[in-house]
């Protein structure tokens, strides 16, 4: 008897998901504010930040349900690797990486962290993942850049999984 592949996400995948739009919310933070990233980091465990999230009930599901783990490795690893990821990110840009929208900054700060030390995690998924942030979070046609960037990027850091997957 064969299993079909539910279209629905796993706790897992739902989980891991949620991780990645608090990291982009403490990292669209920790840009802005100049404040600490331990700092955005308690804040939103403690859920201060919910204050200036206009969705609280959302805010606490996201909470509830996410990867803290993971949450906590992507606001810490993305700031600690701002240098190295904005150098990969840069000469792929059609203007100034300060110009960037910080939402979609946030995002493919966060897209080249993965395809950069998160291998595990199929390019695919990260440019997905990435795309729906941008959906949900950035300008109307955010998504579309961020697509386009971190598709580039997954060629570059990703050459042998990318060619696999196009055979």
């Amino acid at each position: 008897m064969s299993r079909e592949r539910s279209s629905e996400p796993s706790k897992a995948q739902l989980a891991r998901r949620a991780a990645r739009e608090l990291a982009v919310q403490g990292l669209y933070q920790w840009q802005m504010t100049s404040k600490s990233i331990t700092t955005v980091e308690a804040e939103f465990r403690s859920q201060v930040a919910c204050d200036d999230i206009e969705d609280h009930e959302n805010w606490h599901k996201v909470m509830e349900i996410a990867d803290l783990a993971l949450f906590h490795e992507l606001l810490h690893n993305v700031v600690r690797f701002k240098a190295d990821l904005d150098a990969s990110i840069s000469p792929l840009l059609d203007r100034k990486l300060e110009e960037l929208d910080p939402i979609e900054l946030a995002i493919l700060r966060l897209g080249a962290y993965e395809l950069s030390r998160r291998l595990e995690v199929p390019y695919r998924v990260v440019i997905n993942e990435g795309v729906e942030l941008a959906k949900s979070f950035g300008a109307t046609d955010g998504h579309k850049y961020v697509n386009g960037i971190l598709d580039k990027l997954a060629g570059r850091l990703r050459s042998s999984e990318v060619a696999a997957r196009r055979r």
